[in-house]
This record gives C-alpha cells, structure tokens and sequence, in this order.
C-alpha cells in the first residue's frame, strides 16, 4: 500500500521517469505515513492520438467521484 499509477505521454528520459517515482514515493512516505518498501510506482506511456479514449473517458471523465485533481482540460 499503496500503488500508484501514473500515465503519461511518451518522451520521458528513464531517468526523468525514475526520479519521478522516486519523489512521488517520498512525498507518499511523507503523508501517508507508510514505509517506501510499501509504495510501489508503474508509469504507463499512452500515446496523444490515444488519450481521450485510453486514459480521459475511463479514468478521469467515468470516475470523476475518485479523482482528487481535475485536469485543465476537457473533450
């Protein structure tokens, strides 16, 4: 506990990508109170073309009751 994904478009350096999770692992350490052998970090690369049906519609627009921060932007 817990698990957190993050998808994001492509580009991204291995190493941009690893001190991502690292600090996003931090910051959970932080606030949430658990230890870093607990948090566990996937990132999942999702192509533009792709976004509003891969990650918009299912994960943000049809789950909006679980979503803490709303995006600047719609379709």
């Amino acid at each position: 506990m817990p698990h957190i994904i993050v998808k994001m478009y492509p580009g991204r350096s291995l190493e941009q990508k690893q001190e991502f999770a690292l600090k996003i692992t931090d910051e959970a350490v932080k606030i949430l109170g658990c230890s870093a052998d607990s948090v566990s970090v996937a990132i999942e690369e999702i192509e533009q073309e792709n976004w509003k049906y891969q990650v918009y519609y299912p994960d943000i627009e049809e789950k909006k009751d679980k979503l803490y921060k709303k995006p600047g932007y719609s379709f």
